[in-house]
């Protein structure tokens, strides 16, 4: 489910009751966050509310969740990762790891959460940037994802609504998980949750940018970015043609509406198609 999933909600770690309302909003999985979302004061506290609610999902809600954690070097780290292991015997199946930027920092995590769990590297800096090549091949990395505001911070960066700053970032991150054969990585949050106009901006340039989901804060957010990441008919329709075109060339090149097709369109339609069949039976 992770691997494939293109929409994933924060929901705060202290707000059990908000975790079967972002299940049921649509999103393909959710992030509690023991990070951002909960103040220094309140992270004990979260943890157990966390470890309550988690006890009560289903096993399939289980395998659409994943925990963030703090970062390694924070106050918090140690218990979170006591935590992850109770978890983790509990259906646990993904967790996003903050700041990441060393495979060594990787390898304390899978240790503490074992080998069924998978590690979700959030780059959110340039030193995790200049590693994105070796977390993508790190230990249970199941996918990238970009942290566009912090690195944003860590640069100094005063970005447009458009982050045209933050293109050759993305780039790098795509082509970090396609040298791992991992799958598409998944693009960072759009801060505005009223503006759905700059979320469906954001959403298409993740696409077009080689992204595989985006990262939501805001339960409004969700079909926007579902509706985004899902191929039109019109894209299956093309994608069906040029397969079948394909089938009775034999396998060789040959022309559909005027325009060549070869063996990389043929990938991109079978891509289609494959994320056409995810979405229709999510």
């Amino acid at each position: 489910m992770i691997a494939s999933a293109s929409t994933f909600l924060f929901v705060p770690a202290n707000r059990p009751e908000r975790f079967a309302k972002a299940l049921a909003s649509g999103a393909d999985a959710i992030i509690i966050d023991l990070e951002d979302a909960i103040s220094p004061a309140d992270k004990p506290t979260a943890r157990g509310q966390l470890a309550a609610a988690f006890s009560a999902l289903s096993p399939f809600d289980r395998t659409r969740t994943v925990v963030r954690i703090n970062a390694q070097g924070t106050p918090f780290y140690e218990d979170d990762l006591t935590l992850l292991q109770s978890l983790t015997l509990q259906g646990l199946v993904c967790v996003m790891v903050p700041k990441a930027q060393t495979v060594p920092g990787l390898q304390r995590v899978a240790t503490a959460v074992g080998t069924t769990c998978a590690l979700l590297p959030l780059v959110e800096s340039v030193a995790g940037l200049d590693a994105a090549n070796a977390l993508a091949t790190g230990p249970q990395v199941v996918r990238l994802a970009f942290g566009n505001l912090d690195f944003q911070a860590d640069l100094g960066l005063s970005c447009g609504p458009d982050e045209l700053e933050l293109l050759p970032v993305r780039l790098a991150l795509v082509m970090a998980s396609r040298r791992a054969s991992l799958p598409a990585p998944i693009d960072g949050v759009s801060p505005g949750t009223k503006d759905m106009s700059q979320l469906q901006a954001d959403a298409s340039r993740a696409r077009r940018g080689g992204f595989g989901g985006k990262l939501c804060i805001h339960p409004a957010q969700v079909a926007i970015v579902n509706a985004a990441f899902t191929p039109s008919p019109q894209e299956l329709d093309w994608a069906k043609r040029v397969l079948a075109g394909f089938s009775e060339a034999g396998g060789g090149v040959f022309s559909l509406q005027g325009r060549m097709v070869d063996a990389p369109v043929v990938r991109l339609a079978q891509r289609t198609l494959a994320q056409g069949r995810f979405f229709a039976g999510s």
